[in-house]
């Protein structure tokens, strides 16, 4: 059992508490309700690249549309459907909003090119994401951009705190890598970086850097990105807000548990990006396929 408490007009000053049981599933809501979230499958591993190519740079376009490019900083990767120990990442210095499929890199493990390309790839960029596809499996993609957000709150090292609903996605999903080794130009701080993630979370705040996030798809990890982003934005109003007085209210651990299992599971995740990737095909004409 759990607490609510409920606020009227008429009792302003004195909220109401109730209790009340911790929801179940609605495992016997039909299929139209319950079977809402589903990821694509493939037969085909040609098919699959092309499809999750074309995802990868949709990710990139809308990072740029909602400002997350930094110069010629960022990244995203995608492991490769045909050479699992290969992945694809961007160009060195090409805008996110420019970005086409066929400007894709494919480099193996050592960082050696396997498509012709008159670009060069950010050394940060291939450290971080060699060691993360090295270390965990299961991660197909990750995501890594100086965002605004999650870089200022990244200056606490701390993680974000469970405040609303939305912040209920990073609930045990989320690291602090704590010892920043400045600019990453060394194999070793890539590798740090893997083992401050750990062997299950998909998320990290990267201390006095930004926010990095995984998945199983480029869907998932961009997502995920634009998510903790925004949950960095709602931690830093907060304490603001919390500054002045205002004391801060958290959800609890069992709300907080239940509502990851809702609304952080990697097919939720995907269908997050879905409408956003609809609409920049859209609104774009499909420009960035070729």
């Amino acid at each position: 059992m759990s607490s609510t408490t409920i606020t009227t007009n008429e009792s302003a000053v004195q909220p109401i508490t109730v209790s009340r049981p911790v929801q179940s599933k609605p495992n016997d809501f039909p299929d139209l309700i319950n079977k809402v979230h589903s990821i694509p499958t493939f037969t085909d591993q040609e098919a699959e690249r092309k499809w999750a190519k074309e995802h990868l740079v949709g990710a990139f376009r809308l990072f740029a549309r909602f400002g997350y490019n930094d110069g010629a900083g960022g990244h995203i990767s995608l492991r490769d459907p045909v050479q699992p120990d290969c992945f694809w990442i961007n160009p060195y210095a090409v805008h996110f909003k420019l970005l086409k499929v066929s400007d894709l890199i494919l480099v193996n493990e050592d960082g050696v090119p396997l498509t012709e390309t008159k670009h060069k790839v950010n050394t940060s960029g291939f450290l971080i994401h060699a060691a993360l596809h090295k270390a965990r499996p299961d991660v197909n993609a990750a995501a890594h951009c100086h965002s605004p957000y999650g870089r200022a709150w990244s200056a606490f090292g701390r993680p974000i705190e469970m405040l609303n609903q939305d912040c209920c996605m990073f609930y045990d999903d989320l690291s602090v890598y704590e010892g920043f080794g400045g600019v990453v130009l060394a194999k070793e701080e890539g590798e740090n970086i893997a083992r401050a993630l750990g062997p299950k979370h998909k998320n990290v705040i990267l201390q006095n850097h930004g926010i990095l996030t995984c998945g199983g798809t480029v869907d998932e990890a961009a997502a995920f990105f634009i998510a903790l982003e925004q949950a960095c934005q709602a931690q830093l109003l907060a304490e603001a807000a919390a500054a002045n007085g205002l004391p801060k209210k958290f959800v609890g651990d069992e709300e907080a548990k239940f509502t990851k299992e809702g609304s952080g599971s990697p097919a939720v995740m995907f269908m997050q990006f879905k409408p956003e990737y609809d609409l920049l095909l859209h609104e774009t004409g499909g420009d960035f396929l070729n």
